[in-house]
């Protein structure tokens, strides 16, 4: 029986828990992608590793769903999971490292290629055009088991602005050279600097403006109404239309989707979405991530083959090598131009967490499995690739966190965790209570019951009070933390307000917030600034 029309017939809560859970663990992917929460000691590892290892399970049990092919990656996947990962990127936090993310996914990509191309072609025997091939499928990173983590952790947003940025765009620059290279490697193209040039800036243009366009004709489109499912679908159409129009025209499909998507999110959602519609349609792109993700790292572990790697053991262990040591030249070399250049100050900490999360995924498998099987050197092709996907994936991904944790960028602090909780606590209860003081709650309900519960209330924010406090005398510092979620409150009512203006027509356009936490950060650190000058100094 449908769930909807037991929740429209007003069903016992038991049996539609019963319905909904049958429903859900019918479906093995979602039985994998949950084991990791019920299970305690498999929250350890991020899902995406345990769906692997499943998939590679049942590849040695001769268990194969299907061969997932090029369109299927490239086409039906990708778009939403990159639409879903723009969508809730910060523009003010990608804003601020636009200079290295710009040198890793240019200038770091084609490092990358040449760097992994010359050991294979020294000392694996395969040629030239070959070795740019495979370096040019592992050239874009697919850290989605890090992201999920850091989001779990609570990363610094600057790590997690720069591990998605970075991941977002260099897909697009590694499809592009990709598809030059493999040119080269049929005979069909010959290398010309200049025709490189001018092809790359032409990909990249052509999707920046489809996506700007239909970035903007979106936000446009949802500034008309309000409906919610409308909405909502519109995003969906977005993502896939953005992609499949820039690559009709030539240009970036993955570009495209990108721009889509931080326009939507950063501009349309607040522009022509009331914040109830933003909040479901955010929920709603965490679940197709969720999905797509599920099916792809399972089909990922099922192709899995030990006939493909055990002659080939030499090849797939340059490769991994070099993509590590470039990885790591990529991060660290051009982090330093980039520190010297701006002055923008990516700490080591930060830079070693970046050379660690470089996993690759499913666009080079994609990119891998397109390659013809008129190439005479295909198979070594496919063995490279699949090789340093399997192991990026299951030694990276499983120690991305204690990673994260020798290098100080998580610190575990169960006083804050309990600070959080009561600080959230309080917050849902004094709506409880504003409700509550309100004359439509004291309908039909007796007085003496309706002051019983308004006292319960008043109890249980005392008891929270006198807790919160006694935790800040044990440590001061989680004051700011107080500080801080009051700032971000005042700011989203700010731009909530103007949001209402714009709807009702009071405005023209959104205005920009005065009190941004960003920006009132930045006043207190040049408050501050003078009262840390030595007497001399100031005099």
């Amino acid at each position: 029986m449908p769930v909807a029309l037991l929740k429209e017939l007003g069903a016992p809560p038991r049996l539609k828990a019963l319905v909904e859970g049958e429903s859900m663990f019918n479906d093995g992917t979602a039985v994998v992608a949950t084991l990791s929460q019920i299970v305690p000691w498999l929250r350890q590892f991020p899902y995406t590793l345990m769906l692997v290892l499943t998939g590679m399970g049942l590849a040695v049990l001769d268990i194969r769903f299907f061969t997932p092919s090029p369109a299927l990656i490239l086409w039906i996947f990708l778009p939403p999971l990159l639409f879903e990962a723009a969508w809730n990127l910060n523009w003010k936090d990608l804003r601020r490292d636009l200079v290295p993310i710009a040198f890793y996914v240019t200038i770091g990509v084609g490092i990358t290629i040449v760097g992994i191309a010359l050991p294979l072609m020294q000392w694996s025997g395969i040629t030239l055009p070959v070795a740019l091939l495979i370096g040019a499928c592992l050239a874009a990173t697919d850290p989605v088991s890090v992201s999920a983590l850091l989001k779990e952790l609570g990363a610094p947003p600057r790590l997690k602005a720069l591990v998605e940025g970075e991941s977002m765009f260099n897909d697009g620059t590694a499809v592009v050279a990709f598809s030059l290279m493999l040119g080269i490697a049929l005979g069909t193209d010959r290398f010309d600097a200049q025709d490189l040039l001018v092809n790359f800036l032409t990909v990249v243009s052509v999707g920046l403006l489809v996506g700007l366009l239909m970035g903007f004709g979106i936000s446009y489109l949802t500034q008309r109404f309000d409906l919610p499912l409308v909405e909502q679908s519109l995003t969906l159409v977005s993502a896939y239309s953005a992609y499949l129009v820039a690559e009709k025209l030539g240009g970036s499909g993955v570009i495209a989707t990108v721009a889509t998507g931080l326009i939507l999110g950063n501009f349309g959602s607040r522009i022509g979405m009331n914040p109830r519609t933003r909040v479901a349609v955010s929920e709603f792109w965490e679940f197709v991530a969720f999905f797509a993700n599920s099916i792809l790292f399972l089909l990922i572990g099922a192709q899995f083959r030990l006939d493909l790697f055990g002659s080939d053991l030499l090849l797939l262990g340059l490769a991994f090598a070099a993509v590590l040591v470039m990885r790591a030249i990529v991060i660290y070399g051009l982090t330093f131009l980039n520190n010297w250049l701006t002055q923008s100050d990516i700490d080591l900490p930060t830079q070693t967490m970046l050379w660690w999360s470089g996993l690759r995924g499913g666009v080079a498998l994609a990119l891998a499995l397109s390659v013809p099987e008129s190439l005479p050197e295909r198979r070594a092709v496919l063995v490279a690739v699949f090789g340093v996907v399997f192991l990026t994936t299951l030694l990276q991904g499983s120690t991305a966190k204690p990673v994260l944790e020798a290098l100080k960028l998580i610190e575990p602090s169960p006083l804050r965790d309990r600070y959080l909780e009561l600080i959230s606590r309080q917050a849902a209860l004094s709506r409880v209570l504003e409700y509550l003081q309100q004359p439509a709650s004291k309908a039909g309900v007796e007085p003496e019951i309706h002051q019983a519960k308004e006292a319960e209330v008043r109890h249980q924010l005392a008891l929270l009070q006198d807790e919160s406090s006694k935790l800040c005398q044990q440590d001061p510092d989680l004051l700011e933390i107080g500080e801080q979620q009051l700032q971000r409150d005042l700011f989203a009512i700010e731009m909530t307000t103007y949001t209402e203006f714009v709807r009702s027509g009071r405005l023209n356009q959104e205005l920009p917030g005065l009190l941004d936490p960003i920006h009132a950060h930045i006043a207190d650190e040049t408050q501050s600034k003078p009262s840390d000058l030595k007497p001399q100094e100031t005099a």
